[in-house]
């Protein structure tokens, strides 16, 4: 089981701070999402960088094996 944590415009879409999904890959898991506002969700998705386990990556087939958290971190501003 793989913990996504979501943050910002992520976590608005979505709905939640946090759920667990079951996975071979990051995209298999993203696909599970049940988001509060599915349209934002899917096209927010493509603009996300996502930290698998500490290691940022935005590439969607990244294996889950063995991750135990996913950070979903949308673009932001800020200083």
């Amino acid at each position: 089981m793989t913990t996504l944590r979501f943050f910002a415009a992520a976590r608005a879409a979505v709905g939640l701070d946090e759920t667990t999904v079951s996975a071979d890959s990051l995209d298999g898991a993203l696909r599970q999402v049940d988001a509060a506002d599915a349209a934002r969700w899917t096209a927010l998705q493509e603009r996300c960088s996502y930290l698998v386990d500490g290691v940022t990556t935005r590439d969607r087939s990244t294996s889950l094996a063995g991750v135990g958290i996913v950070d979903v971190m949308p673009p932001f501003a800020g200083g």
